[in-house]
C-alpha cells in the first residue's frame, strides 16, 4: 500500500517545486471602465450564438446572443480574453482596455471531434443549444477541485442514473431513460471504449481528465458510428492549444482511499505538442454493511436476521498513464496526434451478483495497452470538405483466480470445501485484442447544407488459457467478432431558428465461437453466424422565440450484442452466443427555455422539459441464475418486447457568479410488452404489462452552490456545495414474485453530500473537504448490493499555466 501512496505525494511535491511560482496577478482595480463588444464566428463566417467569452484567470464572462454578439463592461487594464463553445477550439486574444475601444471579434476553428450542430449553453453546465438531437453537456470544471470522478459528473445529467455494485473500482452501469449498461455506449473523444479494462471505467477516471461530457439520449448522430439504443456518452478532453500547463492533485479519505492525478503538456509555436496524463486509485473498500450471515453448522442463511459486518476482501487499485505527441496547424494536417495508454488493475472480489454470496480469496488482475492515432484535415482537396480519422489497437490481459479451498461468510469465518474454488475452480488468463478504426467525412455543400458520412470498423478476438496445470492449456476455439457500421446524414439549416437532420445507418455483425454439444458443457464445436440491419431517423429543432427552443427526434435504432453479452467475462457473467440484435423505435420531444436578464445580465434561468418513447424488440435482458452448490451468476437473453415512456424536468437559476441552484427529476415507465410467454406459442405471459425488473423508474437530484469571490484576497474563491440524490424503491425481480415483496426490493433512498473548497491565486492552489452521504443512508443499486455509508475526503490540487 505504501508505494501507491508515496508516488502521488512525490509527484505533487516535485511539481510544486519545479514549476514557476510567479503568478499572474488579477488586473488591478481601476477607477474607469470601458465597454468591449464584438462577435464570435465560425470559420465560414457564420455567427455562433451562446458561445462563452471570458477573462482568463477570473470569473468575469458573458454569453453571446442569438446573433453571436457579446458585450463586456471592463475596468481599464490588460487582459487575456478567451472565446469558447462546444465543438470548436477555444481562441485567446490579449488586449489593453482603453476608453476608445474598438470591437474585438473571434473566429473559432472546428474541434477535431466536432459534432457540428453542438453549441454550449449560457450556464456552462447543462445543455446543448443548436443541436437538433436530444443532447446535454456537462462541464467538469467545477468538480476539478473535488475527489469526484467522471461518473459523479455524469450523474448531474437529466435521465441518467449511475448504478454501482460497491465502492472504488466496483462494476458500474449507466442507466439512461430506462436503458441500462450495454444499451448506452461510451466514447472518449469519439473513440469507442469497448474492452478497455476497469481503469478507464467512468467511475475510476478523475473528473479533471475531461473538459466536458456530452450525452445523446436515444437518437444518436452518425458521427459516432454507434449501435446504441439507449444513447451515447462522449468524454471530451481539452484539445485547445495551451502554451504550457501542469496540474497535479492528491486526495485521501475514508476506507483508506487514495487518488492522485498529474496532467502536464505543452504546445510550441511550430505546432508540435505533447501531453502526459496519469492517475491512480486505491481503496480497501472496508466499509460496513448489513448482511445475513450463513451458519456453517446448519448451512442456513436467515435473510430476516442481519448483522453489521465489514467487507474484508474488496481491495482495489489501478494505475493509468496516457501519453500524447503530435502536431497541429500544418498545411497537410490540422491535427495529427499519436497516443499510447497503459493501465493495470488489481481487484479483490467480495461478493457475487447477490450479497448473500461471499468470497474471501477470489481476485482478478489485468493490464491494458492501447496505441491510438487521430488525424484531422479541414478543407481537404476542396473548400468545405473535412476528414477525421481515428484508429486504435486495444490489447488486454485479464487473469481470474479462484483457487481457495475454503468457503467464507460475512463474519470472515471460513469452512473447508471438498474441492477448491469458491465460485468455480479457475486460474484463467483471457487475452482480448480489439482493433477499431473510424473515418468521418463532413462536406458543407453550400450555406445551410451539409453531408456527413461515417464508417466504423471493429474486430475482436479473445483467447482463454488455463494456468491450473504445470503446463498452460489454451482453449482450442477463440471467440471472435467483426462489426461494421456505416452512416450518412444530411443537415439542412435554412436559418438560425430552424434546422433538420436526416440520416440512415447500416449495421453488420459477424461472429464465431464455441458452443457446447452436451448438457455438461464438456465438448464444444465452433459456430459462426452473421446479421445485418438498416436503421434511419431524423432530428429537428426550432426556436419558437430566441429563448425558447423545441426539439424532436426519431430513430429506428439497432444495437448489436456486446462482447460480454455474447461471450461473458469468463467468471461471473455467462455469455449467450445466439443473441439477436435489439431494434427499437425511439422518439424524443423536448422544450428548453434559457435566458439571462437584469443589470449586467446577473440573472440566468434555464428550464427544460422532455418526453421519450421507446418500443423495443428482442430486448437483451441481464438475469440472475442459480447454479449448483448455492452459487449464482448472470446470464443474458433476448426477452422480446419492451415498451418505455418517460419524462424529465431540469431547472437551474444562477445569480452574479455566486449562486447556482438547480436539479433534475426523471420518471421512466419500462413495461413488459410480451403477451405470450417466452418459449411458448399460446401460454399467456403473467408479467405482461408489469414493470421490467431491476430498472429504476423515479429518481431526482438537486444542488446548490454558494461562492464567495475574492475571499480573504483578490483571486481567492470560497465555495460551499450541497447536493442530494433521491431514488424511489423498485423491484429487482418481477413484482409478481412471492408474498414478501420487500425481500425483492431496492428500498427508497435519499442521500446528501456537502463539500467546501477554497481556491487561491486564481485557482493555482486549491484545497477541498467533502462529506458524502452525511446522513449515513443505506444505499443500494443492483440486486441488494449495499454501497458505502458516510465517508470523508480531502483533496489538494495545484494548477499552473493553461494559456
Amino acid at each position: 500500500m505504501q508505494r501507491y501512496l508515496y508516488i502521488p505525494l512525490m509527484l505533487v511535491a516535485l511539481l510544486g517545486l519545479s514549476l514557476p511560482t510567479q503568478a499572474t496577478e488579477p488586473p488591478h482595480a481601476k477607477a474607469m471602465t470601458a465597454t468591449l463588444s464584438g462577435f464570435v464566428f465560425d470559420h465560414s463566417g457564420e455567427p455562433l450564438p451562446y458561445a462563452t467569452v471570458f477573462i482568463e484567470g477570473t470569473t468575469i464572462g458573458v454569453t453571446t446572443d442569438i446573433t453571436g454578439r457579446y458585450t463586456l463592461q471592463l475596468e481599464m487594464g490588460d487582459y487575456a480574453l478567451t472565446a469558447s463553445t462546444l465543438g470548436y477550439e477555444s481562441a485567446t486574444k490579449s488586449l489593453s482596455v482603453a476608453a476608445d475601444m474598438s470591437d474585438l471579434d473571434f473566429t473559432l476553428a472546428e474541434a477535431s471531434t466536432r459534432i457540428d450542430e453542438v453549441v454550449v449553453s449560457a450556464s456552462g453546465v447543462g445543455h446543448l443549444r443548436r443541436s437538433a438531437f436530444n443532447a446535454v453537456a456537462i462541464s467538469t470544471e467545477e468538480l476539478a477541485n473535488t475527489s469526484k470522478n467522471l461518473s459523479d459528473a455524469l450523474s448531474k445529467a437529466p435521465g441518467i442514473r449511475l448504478r454501482e455494485s460497491g465502492g472504488v473500482g466496483s462494476d458500474m452501469a449507466i442507466s439512461l431513460d430506462g436503458f441500462t449498461g450495454k444499451h448506452v455506449k461510451v466514447f472518449i473523444d469519439g473513440v469507442p471504449q469497448e474492452g478497455v479494462g476497469s481503469s478507464f471505467s467512468l467511475n475510476n477516471i478523475p473528473a479533471g481528465y475531461a473538459d466536458r461530457i456530452e450525452v445523446y439520449r436515444g437518437v444518436v448522430p452518425v458521427g459516432f458510428g454507434a449501435d446504441a439504443i439507449g444513447g451515447v456518452v462522449n468524454i471530451v478532453t481539452n484539445k485547445s492549444r495551451r502554451r504550457w500547463f501542469a496540474d497535479a492533485s492528491y486526495s485521501f479519505g475514508s476506507f483508506n482511499t487514495h487518488r492522485s492525478n498529474v496532467n502536464a503538456g505543452q504546445s510550441f509555436e511550430n505546432g508540435v505538442m505533447w501531453e502526459i496524463n496519469a492517475f491512480q486509485n486505491y481503496s480497501d473498500n472496508n466499509y460496513k454493511i448489513d448482511a445475513a450471515v450463513e451458519d456453517f453448522e446448519t448451512g442456513r442463511i436467515d435473510k430476516l436476521k442481519r448483522e453489521r459486518v465489514e467487507r474484508f476482501n474488496d481491495t482495489y487499485h489501478n494505475e493509468a498513464v496516457v501519453a500524447k505527441f503530435g502536431v497541429t496547424d500544418k498545411p497537410w494536417a490540422d491535427r495529427l496526434v499519436a497516443s499510447v495508454s497503459y493501465s493495470q488493475s488489481y481487484k479483490e472480489i467480495q461478493t457475487g451478483v447477490r450479497q448473500d454470496v461471499v468470497y474471501g480469496d477470489k481476485h482478478r488482475r489485468s493490464y491494458t495497452i492501447m496505441p491510438t492515432i487521430e488525424y484531422l484535415k479541414r478543407n481537404l482537396l476542396v473548400e468545405g470538405l473535412d476528414l477525421t480519422l481515428t484508429a486504435n489497437y486495444n490489447h488486454n490481459k485479464t487473469t481470474n483466480i479462484d483457487t481457495a479451498q475454503y468457503k467464507y461468510n460475512w463474519r470472515g469465518e471460513r469452512k473447508r470445501l471438498n474441492s477448491p474454488g469458491e465460485q468455480s475452480y479457475m486460474h484463467t488468463r483471457s487475452q482480448n485484442d480489439n482493433w477499431s478504426a473510424t473515418a468521418t467525412l463532413n462536406y458543407r455543400i453550400a450555406r445551410g447544407h451539409s453531408l456527413t458520412f461515417n464508417h466504423l470498423f471493429s474486430a475482436f478476438t479473445r483467447s482463454n488459457t488455463s494456468l491450473l496445470a504445470a503446463q498452460e492449456q489454451r482453449d482450442p476455439i477463440d471467440k471472435q467478432t467483426m462489426k461494421n457500421i456505416s452512416g450518412l446524414q444530411y443537415r439542412y439549416a435554412p436559418s438560425e431558428r430552424w434546422n433538420i437532420s436526416l440520416f440512415a445507418k447500416y449495421y453488420a455483425l459477424s461472429l464465431s465461437g464455441p458452443i457446447a454439444t452436451d448438457a455438461n458443457s464438456t465438448n464444444f464445436v465452433k459456430t459462426s453466424r452473421s446479421s445485418n440491419a438498416l436503421g434511419y431517423g431524423l432530428a429537428s429543432t426550432y426556436f419558437i422565440i430566441p429563448d425558447l427552443q423545441a426539439k424532436f427526434s426519431y430513430e429506428k435504432a439497432y444495437r448489436l450484442p456486446t462482447i460480454e453479452e455474447m461471450f461473458g467475462d469468463e467468471d461471473l457473467e455467462m455469455g449467450e452466443i445466439g443473441l439477436r440484435p435489439e431494434s427499437s423505435d425511439n422518439l424524443n420531444l423536448s422544450f428548453g427555455y434559457s435566458r439571462t436578464f437584469g443589470e449586467s445580465m446577473q440573472h440566468g434561468v434555464f428550464v427544460e422539459a422532455g418526453a421519450i418513447f421507446r418500443n423495443t424488440n428482442d430486448y437483451i435482458q441481464r438475469n440472475i441464475v442459480d447454479l449448483s452448490g448455492g452459487k449464482v451468476a448472470a446470464s443474458y437473453i433476448n426477452y422480446g418486447k419492451v415498451r418505455t415512456w418517460g419524462a424529465n424536468l431540469s431547472m437551474r437559476y444562477t445569480f452574479a457568479g455566486w449562486l447556482s441552484v438547480g436539479g433534475n427529476v426523471t420518471y421512466t415507465d419500462v413495461r413488459d410488452n410480451m403477451k405470450i410467454a417466452i418459449g411458448t406459442t399460446s401460454m399467456p405471459n403473467l408479467g405482461y404489462g408489469q414493470r421490467m425488473p431491476n430498472v429504476p423508474y423515479l429518481f431526482a437530484d438537486s444542488d446548490i452552490t454558494l461562492t464567495w469571490r475574492d475571499c480573504l484576497g483578490r483571486g481567492n474563491d470560497l465555495s460551499l456545495t450541497y447536493d442530494n440524490q433521491y431514488l424511489r424503491g423498485f423491484y429487482y425481480y418481477s413484482s409478481l414474485i412471492g408474498t414478501n415483496k420487500n425481500e425483492y426490493m431496492v428500498p427508497d433512498q435519499f442521500s446528501h453530500n456537502i463539500s467546501l473548497s477554497y481556491s487561491l491565486r486564481a485557482g493555482k492552489y486549491n484545497i477541498s473537504l467533502e462529506c458524502r452521504n452525511f446522513t449515513n443512508e443505506k444505499l443500494y443499486d443492483n440486486f441488494s448490493l449495499q454501497k458505502a455509508g458516510r465517508a470523508y475526503y480531502a483533496k489538494l490540487r495545484v494548477s499552473f499555466g493553461g494559456r
